[in-house]
């Protein structure tokens, strides 16, 4: 597990450390993703040390976020004032959330063999 927490910290400080040396407009966790991703395919395969450890990460998920929801608390006045954009962008993010995942499973289901599809209970 620390071997794996190492790869994806290393992953995100190199992709910081890229967008800060070429003023990239792109955050650096972002890029560290992307490259890790290049990595993966490059390797061939998954570790698993890395999928374990991402399971572990995204099953305790919201605990990463409390910092970040702590931080929106401190600007609720500027938030009172301004809340039709967050409001617009919630929505729209949803919406469009929700059409990409029904679009990507009724593509998911066209590709699945027929005979599969009725065998299942």
């Amino acid at each position: 597990m620390l071997y794996a927490l190492v790869a994806l910290f290393a992953f995100q400080l190199a992709g910081e450390a890229l967008v800060q040396f070429f003023q990239l407009p792109f955050p650096g966790a972002l890029l560290g993703a992307l490259l890790l991703l290049l990595g993966l395919l490059l390797y061939g395969r998954l570790p698993q040390a890395l999928e374990q450890t991402s399971q572990t990460l995204l099953q305790n998920m919201m605990l990463l976020f409390i910092p970040t929801i702590s931080g929106v608390m401190l600007h609720f006045d500027r938030i009172a004032k301004e809340w039709q954009p967050f409001l617009v962008a919630g929505v729209a993010g949803a919406a469009i959330t929700f059409l990409v995942t029904a679009l990507t499973f009724k593509w998911m289901l066209a590709r699945t063999p027929q005979n599969a599809q009725e065998s299942q209970p």
